[in-house]
């Protein structure tokens, strides 16, 4: 299997300081990144550690649910899959990651709401980013639409 790899490139301190998040195997962009709009209410155009692991979360457990829906016999038509990671102190000092909850709303033929719960919940534990996550409270909610 493939490695993957981003770049930072930061330049000063923590509270004066930027950088820049390069995506550098797909190519697909360099992002700007803070510390003040990291733990800021607006992002103000700029991304954080945190909204580059949801995004890794919600893509990787899309994949994983669509082969566990896939394994039960159905047949997945849509997923829509969205991974909120906060951020906040932590006891011990700095800051850690305090929560994951991902929701996800699926269409999906040929199961019913208890067989797409259970791939849900299934896919939730094997979905590699969760297996990387394991120190953080990952929530889910699930539906599917009729």
């Amino acid at each position: 299997m493939p490695t993957r790899t981003a770049r930072t490139a930061w330049n000063g301190g923590l509270q004066d300081g930027s950088g820049q998040v390069e995506l550098s195997s797909s190519k697909v962009g360099t992002y700007e990144v803070s510390f003040p709009k990291r733990a800021a209410d607006d992002a103000g155009g700029t991304t954080s550690p945190e909204e580059l692991i949801a995004a890794a979360h919600s893509s990787c457990y899309a994949m994983q649910l669509s082969a566990l829906i896939a394994e039960a016999g159905g047949t997945p038509q849509s997923l829509d899959v969205t991974a909120d990671v906060s951020l906040g102190p932590d006891p011990d000092g700095g800051f850690r990651l305090t929560g994951i909850k991902l929701t996800v709303v699926g269409e999906v033929e040929g199961l019913d709401a208890a067989g797409f719960e259970k791939a849900a919940n299934d896919a939730k534990a094997g979905c590699p980013v969760s297996k990387a996550l394991t120190g953080v409270d990952i929530t889910l909610d699930a539906s599917l639409e009729s």
